[in-house]
């Protein structure tokens, strides 16, 4: 298997020292509690699941647009649209899978699909590797470039459902495409403006440049192509079932998940308590979260930050294994309502913050 390990590339295991607080304080060595024997199969990538993934996720999309098209013009639409949304976020996932090496074993096809992916999503799958890259190997730190989205949580219940609202109606969605070609936001408590692209090696900047280019060209081939095969009906069909989708109902899934992982989280000393993993089952609150802002496994978030060389179809396993050797004791592992709790509580309610180790 080609393995993504050229300088400034790879994703290393957060080995951390052990957490200064009560909460996971006992547990920072679930990063090391499984042998390698133990970890071998998890990290064992399988095309054909990979595969499935990509074709059910396409396929859903391809249903939603296929009864737009026939409901056209009506408000039955909408529903097209807010699938739409929804599953182009579950692409943004499979696209993040390719980001780790974990979609395909063969690296040229990983990339390919992952690049495609991108492409039709308006992001850089190879700029993103690099953005992401830098969140894992520095979360919480003064170089994670995600902190400016999760960090500071809660902020006011206010504040978060301004965002959402803003979000709906595609105002930030220009800050989300910035985020993907290499221009994260302000980091609001280091007033750092991160450029990740400047802490890579040459031949993947070079790659994330090139990938820039493909991702442009595209986002302008595309409507022209619907244009000639539909006319002015292609070309409205095109921006309601893609462009719309993509600048409302897709931003504020992005942004919410993110600080459902991240947000509100008190102790950055350890991935145990600087991540979480919702639940998905057993309530309501919890299945919905998995329709609408955890597919493909991407609830189990703290799990993928101990071992990111997991693909997302062993998350579960892995999940079940670190709980059996009571790892995940005092760790941020939550139904989705109670995470609802803590980031749309009022900002007086904010704890005090551990420095990062």
């Amino acid at each position: 298997m080609e393995r993504g390990d050229r300088q400034g590339e790879e994703f290393r295991t957060d080995l951390r020292p052990l957490a200064r607080s009560a909460a996971g304080s006992g547990n920072a060595s679930a990063r090391r509690i499984l042998s390698a024997a133990e970890l071998a199969p998890l990290t064992e990538l399988s095309d054909g699941r990979s595969l499935a993934a990509v074709a059910q996720t396409v396929g859903v999309i391809a249903l939603a647009i296929a009864f737009g098209v026939w409901a056209w013009p009506s408000p039955w639409i909408v529903l097209s649209i807010i699938v739409v949304g929804v599953q182009q976020h579950a692409l943004f996932i499979l696209a993040h899978e390719a980001a780790h090496y974990r979609l395909f074993r063969r690296r040229t096809l990983n990339d390919a699909v992952g690049r495609a992916i991108g492409m039709a999503g308006a992001i850089s799958m190879c700029t993103y590797r690099v953005i992401h890259r830098l969140h894992h190997n520095n979360l919480y730190t003064e170089e994670d470039p995600d902190t400016a989205i999760h960090g500071g949580y809660p902020r006011g219940t206010a504040y978060l459902w301004k965002k959402l609202a803003q979000d709906v109606v595609g105002w930030n969605a220009w800050k989300t495409f910035a985020y993907f070609f290499g221009a994260p936001a302000l980091n609001d408590q280091t007033q750092r403006a991160a450029r990740p692209l400047d802490d890579t090696s040459p031949q993947l900047r070079r790659s994330a440049r090139i990938d820039r280019w493909f991702v442009v060209a595209f986002q302008l081939l595309a409507p022209l192509a619907c244009f000639a095969l539909g006319g002015w009906r292609g070309l409205a069909q095109y921006a309601a079932f893609w462009l719309v989708p993509m600048l409302t109902v897709l931003q504020p899934i992005l942004r919410l998940r993110a600080i459902c992982e991240h947000g509100a989280t008190t102790d950055f000393s350890s991935p145990l308590t600087a991540a979480r993993s919702n639940r998905t089952r057993g309530g309501a609150v919890n299945v919905l979260g998995r329709a609408l802002l955890f597919p493909h496994h991407v609830n189990y978030h703290l799990e993928h930050h101990l071992y990111p060389a997991v693909p997302h179809y062993h998350l579960p396993r892995l999940h079940r294994l670190l709980a059996e050797k009571g790892a995940l004791e005092g760790a941020e592992v939550r139904d989705l309502g109670e995470t609802f709790g803590l980031i749309f509580a009022p900002r007086a309610a904010r704890l005090v913050q551990h420095e990062p180790a």
